[in-house]
């Protein structure tokens, strides 16, 4: 019996071991609050962004939405015009990137669906190149929300803080 027992522990403790090893940042890192600043590259455009984990999928500001077929494929062009927390002066930028795929989100009044790209952010010390849902978010206090997909990268959140950290990355990080 203890020859069997002896056995059975050896692959459980190499896999312990190799879980051990390979923490990832998210597991290490200090906890952001649930509002930061963050940089939409390559921009640099400084906005808050708000932490939520409520949500899924991270969602930015977008206006002027528009699909098109670019090269037989499905692209989105849009624009962000937003406020630098940093210099107080309002950017406009128009993208284009390749459509991710559709969001349908479902509420109170109905259902859409809206376009899903990806883009640079910087929060922290990290560049994230994420999946956002694009929709108009004039009339929202946060003009870029990141969900749980983002989160996940980032690490843990302390929901009685805010900005307990300054973007700090380089556009070489892109």
């Amino acid at each position: 019996m203890h020859h069997l027992l002896k056995k059975s522990l050896v692959p459980a403790l190499a896999i312990a071991a190799l879980g051990a090893s390979a923490i990832s940042h998210a597991d290490t890192a200090k906890p952001l609050g649930w509002v930061e600043e963050g940089v939409i590259m390559p921009e640099d455009l400084t906005v808050k962004f708000k932490l939520d984990s409520g949500a899924l999928t991270s969602s930015m500001h977008a206006e002027d939405i528009e699909r098109f077929e670019k090269n037989g494929e499905d692209w989105v062009r849009f624009r962000v015009e937003l406020q630098d927390i940093n210099t107080e002066e309002t950017v406009a930028s128009t993208f284009e990137r390749p459509l991710e795929r559709n969001l349908k989100v479902r509420g109170a009044g109905g259902s859409e669906e809206r376009p899903v790209v990806k883009m640079d952010v910087c929060v922290g010390n990290e560049m994230l190149k994420e999946e956002f849902s694009l929709r108009d978010r004039n009339n929202m206090h946060y003009p870029v929300l990141l969900g749980r997909r983002t989160l996940n990268e980032l690490g843990p959140v302390d929901t009685s803080r805010t900005f307990t950290t300054k973007p700090a990355c380089n556009s070489e990080q892109a």
